[in-house]
């Protein structure tokens, strides 16, 4: 299983040292942010100069794109902002090929208007699993109509915060565009620490087949998302690392967490 790191872990100017950043860490591939090559994460709009020049600065390096962001809070309260997400998320999907990559990243969102990566009450009702299901369809729709893959990640901040949720999502859209990235630090609610085996195995025994991406960080306490580089909290490591092998993945294990002090000097 290769280790790769999240591109916008390095901090630097242009594309060109991003990468430069990661290949000196002996990384040579990345969950990758349009960021890094100076636009937003998903913008109204990818020249096809800047889609050539990411591909070929990734060609040059010898370097994989295993995947590129394209989180947005697919159920924000307000409409008008889930529209226009949805409508950056097509301009990405249409461009993701001449990117590098056929896998896009997101987010299931909040009822939260203001923080994304906040829960929120609501996010347990039956019409921001509605609006969820709305969203998705739409995404998997563009999804479809350019070969593209989208790959959400169960997280207790989320609407889809457990394995069971994330199935019920799969099973309702019954779509192969739509995937799994797992994160094994985002699954535990307050008070479930002391049942991270069962947790964990739940999680594989629901998600295991649909799976295409993994990110390995680690979380000190239940109840969020952990924030933790990988080996410093309380993840159980060995047994996340054996169902992934057991689950048959065999693609990248993205590094998430890494306190960026510890890779700015490189």
């Amino acid at each position: 299983m290769e280790i790769g790191i999240f591109a916008k872990t390095f901090l630097r100017p242009t594309l060109d040292e991003v990468l430069d950043a990661a290949l000196a860490h002996g990384l040579r591939t990345v969950q990758f942010n349009l960021t890094c090559a100076a636009v937003a994460s998903l913008p109204d709009k990818i020249e096809p100069a800047l889609a050539t020049a990411i591909r070929e600065a990734f060609a040059q390096r010898n370097m994989k794109m295993a995947a590129v962001s394209g989180t947005f809070n697919m159920i924000h309260p307000d409409l008008a902002q889930r529209r226009l997400g949805l409508a950056r998320l097509g301009v990405l999907a249409a461009a993701s090929a001449a990117i590098g990559t056929p896998i896009i990243t997101l987010s299931t969102g909040t009822r939260d208007a203001g923080d994304m990566w906040r829960t929120h009450p609501d996010n347990q009702s039956p019409a921001a699993w509605t609006d969820l299901l709305a969203s998705i369809a739409a995404a998997v729709q563009m999804a479809e109509a350019v070969g593209v893959t989208l790959a959400f990640e169960p997280e207790v901040s989320n609407v889809v915060d457990s394995a069971a949720r994330a199935r019920r999502l799969l099973d309702e859209i019954r779509s192969p565009q739509l995937k799994v990235v797992m994160d094994a630090a985002n699954l535990f609610h307050a008070g479930e620490l002391p049942h991270m085996t069962r947790i964990l195995h739940e999680a594989f025994d629901l998600l295991g087949d649909d799976i295409v991406l993994t990110h390995a960080k680690d979380l000190s306490h239940d109840g969020a998302a952990g924030q933790e580089a990988a080996g410093q909290g309380v993840l159980d490591y060995d047994l996340y690392v054996r169902l992934l092998n057991a689950s048959g993945y065999r693609g990248p294990l993205i590094l998430h967490g890494c306190a960026k002090r510890r890779w700015t000097a490189a």
